[in-house]
């Protein structure tokens, strides 16, 4: 195990105790003390993934992370001393792979870069694959012909109903379909009295095994009066 990984904190001690936790793993560790010192040491390309605070001087840890991913996909796991949820959300939206919060525990956080460092390498895999004949859109993999989604690279267990509605519109990113429409090409029939509320509750359980916040989905969105719809994101 080589991997590189840049840790960012304005605090020595806490640079310290990360890199000792981590070099124990087998990892090189590269160290920075504020934004502007992680911009730089993150272009390396031997760097695999970024630990990186956010109150920091000069530049805090969001901006150099909106930064850092114009020029680097790679994951980024925030540190921060907050624990609102409002906090995690906005450093999740700002391109962020993972969120932790101190103080934490050293193993807990050696495992989540595991984690990241994985799922990245899955990833990376996946794409390679797209030119023979998936459908990749962002988290989500599709291959049509075996009827099989991942997402982050981990297998997702579907229904024969659910695959059906996945298949529709992972084939079709961006177009909308009305309830009735779904319901017909999926259920294979004339819409019938209460198929909105049938394909809604189809969609829910969808958005529940592959949305990060079924709440807030990514993916599959509702287009007010119209019907649904799959995003399409950026691999």
């Amino acid at each position: 195990m080589n991997e590189c990984i840049l840790v960012v904190d304005d605090d020595p001690e806490i640079v310290g105790a990360i890199a000792i936790t981590l070099e124990r793993e087998g990892y090189r560790v590269l160290r920075a003390y504020n934004g502007m010192e992680a911009l730089d040491l993150a272009l390396d390309p031997a760097v695999r993934l970024i630990l990186i605070d956010v109150m920091m001087p000069k530049l805090d840890g969001l901006s150099a992370l909106l930064r850092i991913r114009e020029k680097r996909n790679l994951p980024v796991i925030v540190l921060s001393a907050k624990s609102e949820d409002t906090d995690k959300i906005l450093g999740l939206s700002m391109g962020a792979d993972d969120y932790v919060t101190k103080p934490f525990n050293p193993q807990e956080l050696a495992a989540r870069v595991r984690s990241q460092l994985r799922r990245y390498t899955l990833l990376g895999d996946v794409h390679a694959e797209a030119r023979q004949g998936l459908l990749v859109n962002g988290r989500l993999t599709y291959d049509p012909g075996r009827r099989e989604l991942r997402a982050d690279g981990e297998t997702v267990k579907l229904t024969a109903t659910e695959t059906k509605i996945v298949d529709l519109l992972m084939r079709n990113p961006g177009r909308i379909f009305p309830a009735e429409e779904i319901y017909r090409r999926v259920w294979d029939g004339e819409a019938a009295y209460a198929c909105e509320n049938t394909v809604m509750v189809h969609i829910r359980r969808i958005r529940e095994k592959i949305e990060l916040n079924p709440r807030e989905p990514d993916y599959i969105k509702v287009v007010w009066g119209i019907g649904y719809k799959m995003e399409q994101h950026g691999t």
